[in-house]
C-alpha cells in the first residue's frame, strides 16, 4: 500500500507525528490516497481535503502501519488498537476526526 507525504518509516509515521503509537494512515476521500496525517496531505496534495461522509464510515480507509491491515472508519473510531495485530493507536488522533470525517451522530 502506498502512503504519500513526509513518511519516515514503514509504520507510516511522518515528520509531523512520529511517536510509538502514530502508526495509522488515513485514506482521504478526496483523492483515495493514504497519508499519515492531514498536514502531509496539505503539503503534498494539490487540492483541499474532503471529509468522509457518515454514510461511508464502512469504507476501508484506515491503514495500520504495524500489520498493514485496512480498517473501516467505523472500526477505527471504536477502538484504541488494531483488531488484527493489537498494536496501540495514538488516542490523541481523535482530536483530528473532524478534519477527516463528518461528525458522528451523538446519542
Amino acid at each position: 500500500m502506498d502512503v504519500y507525504g513526509a513518511v519516515l518509516d514503514r509504520e507510516t509515521r511522518c515528520i509531523h507525528y512520529h511517536t510509538e503509537k502514530d502508526i495509522i494512515a488515513v485514506k482521504f476521500a478526496c483523492c483515495n490516497r493514504y497519508y499519515p496525517c492531514y498536514k502531509c496531505h496539505e503539503e503534498h496534495a494539490d487540492h483541499a481535503i474532503r471529509r468522509w461522509p457518515r454514510e461511508q464510515f464502512s469504507e476501508l480507509a484506515i491503514l495500520c502501519g504495524n500489520c498493514h491491515s485496512e480498517l473501516s472508519i467505523k472500526e477505527y473510531m471504536n477502538t484504541d488498537s488494531c483488531p488484527h495485530c493489537h498494536a496501540l493507536f495514538n488516542e490523541g488522533c481523535a482530536a483530528h476526526y473532524h478534519i477527516y470525517f463528518e461528525e458522528r451522530n451523538r446519542p
